[in-house]
């Protein structure tokens, strides 16, 4: 009972922290005040960057995870799609525990691209024995289950794809749906039949994901929970920045989403199943992965899980499940030359940042590192005055200088450090430097990618979809 004690105010400080000023951080206990290099190391320790070698729709990612849990909760996972021209990504944020969301991490990936090959493509692979790796190339994840756990994923993973293959191939959205529910499935079925703890440990806790589908020019963003997506959309005429959310948060502040979850429940249970802005008085997220103790039938919570982990395994008003579901909410959006680039993140970044300034901040950023790029001299005849005015151009541009290469690493230090006077190092210190057993009131685990279009493809590709008269390729 204590977590989730615990959990609420850590749900209320950071739900309100642009009202808690840097004063209010000083009166902790005098913290150690780290140097400017030391930040940059903190800051910067887990960035990744990927430039693609082919001339595509995306240019390159940049991503980065600053942790406030011990260990971090959060996990990311980036690949190319094998077999086809494609990319997947996705940004995961656990609770209860960090086992979910790095299981889920690994694995919806896996799912979503064998799930949108092509049908007859799939059962060529099943016949030259395919794997779970058989149908993406991670470009940031090194490490693999371990060889205990390995043989039950990978069993469930056959027999998803057998399903697929013996079902007609749907649209991509309906096929991102139905390899979420099939996943949380899995994640269920091999808890109840293993004897494996650490099956059950993934079970019981949870992670809210959102992740990112590319073939072509159609884009899709399928998210269950309140991770977030924004579109960076460069107006042409005006060049400021648009964001354009492309999902939903699945909250106590999205009504829709608490009267879809009111309307399934009785009326007597009107006051119990949503209170203090959480599911049966405890979970944030109203939908997620794993959570089975909001999910399983009573008789399986009697007889599996209380007598492992007690009577407080079992939430208050507990009377007719399942109260959560994985099932996410999809948008699709075909890229336009204006669609500049997408910034995913958990919502440790949210707690401090707009979506609108997420996407002001990203494209000031894209601005600030033209400085940084070889001089080009206009095409034709050149005039001194010319070259001279470029030049005084590019010597006020480097005030602009960015501080980090990477958007990710540049997105942390505003959301931490930011004032109205620009960027204080100190209040950036202060968060770094906090004690375990308070960072998680101050600040959540923040994950963020961000991922630049390459706008001259992306019109090439509508220039000539125009010209044969046909709509954009999806692939």
């Amino acid at each position: 009972m204590f977590k989730f004690v615990l959990n609420d105010a850590a749900n209320y400080v950071r739900s309100n922290v642009r009202d808690f000023s840097l004063n209010a951080l000083r009166f902790l206990p005098q913290l150690p005040q780290l140097s400017p290099y030391d930040v940059n190391l903190v800051l910067r320790e887990n960035e990744f960057v990927y430039n693609f070698p082919v001339d595509g729709v995306i240019r390159s990612y940049e991503t980065n995870q600053l942790g406030s849990n011990s260990p971090c909760e959060d996990s990311r996972t980036e690949a190319s799609l094998l077999h086809r021209n494609g990319f997947i990504c996705g940004i995961f944020d656990g609770h209860a525990g960090a086992a979910c969301g790095q299981v889920v991490s690994k694995r919806l990936l896996r799912y979503v691209s064998a799930a949108t090959l092509p049908r007859q493509v799939l059962r060529e692979q099943m016949k030259q024995g395919c794997s779970s790796q058989s149908f993406l190339k991670c470009h940031n994840d090194n490490v693999d289950f371990v060889s205990e756990i390995k043989p039950i994923y990978e069993a469930s993973f056959l027999k998803y794809i057998k399903q697929l293959t013996e079902t007609p191939q749907r649209d991509v959205s309906s096929e991102l749906v139905h390899a979420f529910l099939q996943l949380d499935e899995g994640l269920s079925q091999e808890a109840l039949s293993s004897s494996d703890v650490r099956t059950m440990s993934v079970a019981l806790s949870g992670a809210v994901a959102c992740l990112v589908h590319m073939e072509g020019l159609q884009l899709h963003v399928a998210s269950t929970g309140d991770c977030g997506a924004v579109l960076g959309v460069l107006d042409p005429q005006t060049q400021q920045w648009q964001p354009k959310k492309l999902n939903i948060e699945h909250n106590a502040d999205n009504m829709t989403e608490v009267r879809r979850i009111l309307a399934e429940h009785p009326k007597e249970e009107q006051e119990t199943v949503i209170r203090n802005g959480r599911l049966l008085s405890q979970l944030a997220p109203l939908r997620a992965f794993g959570d089975f103790r909001y999910k399983w039938s009573l008789d399986i919570m009697q007889q599996k899980v209380l007598p492992m982990f007690g009577e407080q395994a079992m939430a208050p008003n507990y009377y007719t499940p399942p109260y959560l579901t994985a099932r996410p909410d999809v948008q699709q959006h075909e890229l336009g030359p204006n669609d500049k680039f997408l910034v995913i993140a958990s919502d440790g970044l949210w707690d401090f940042l707009s979506p609108s300034e997420v996407v002001s901040l990203v494209g000031e950023h894209i601005n600030s590192k033209k400085i940084l790029e070889p001089m080009r001299l206009p095409e034709g005849d050149t005039t001194l005055q010319q070259i001279s005015e470029q030049l005084v151009e590019r010597k006020a541009g480097l005030t602009r200088k960015p501080v980090d290469q990477n958007a990710a690493t540049h997105l942390i230090r505003h959301a931490l450090g930011a004032t109205d006077y620009g960027i204080e190092h100190s209040k950036i210190s202060y968060y770094l430097t906090l004690p375990k057993d308070v960072v998680r009131l101050y600040r959540d685990d923040i994950t963020i990618t961000v991922i630049y279009f390459n706008s001259e493809h992306i019109a090439q590709l509508h220039s000539e979809a125009e010209q044969s008269g046909v709509t954009a390729p999806v692939a």
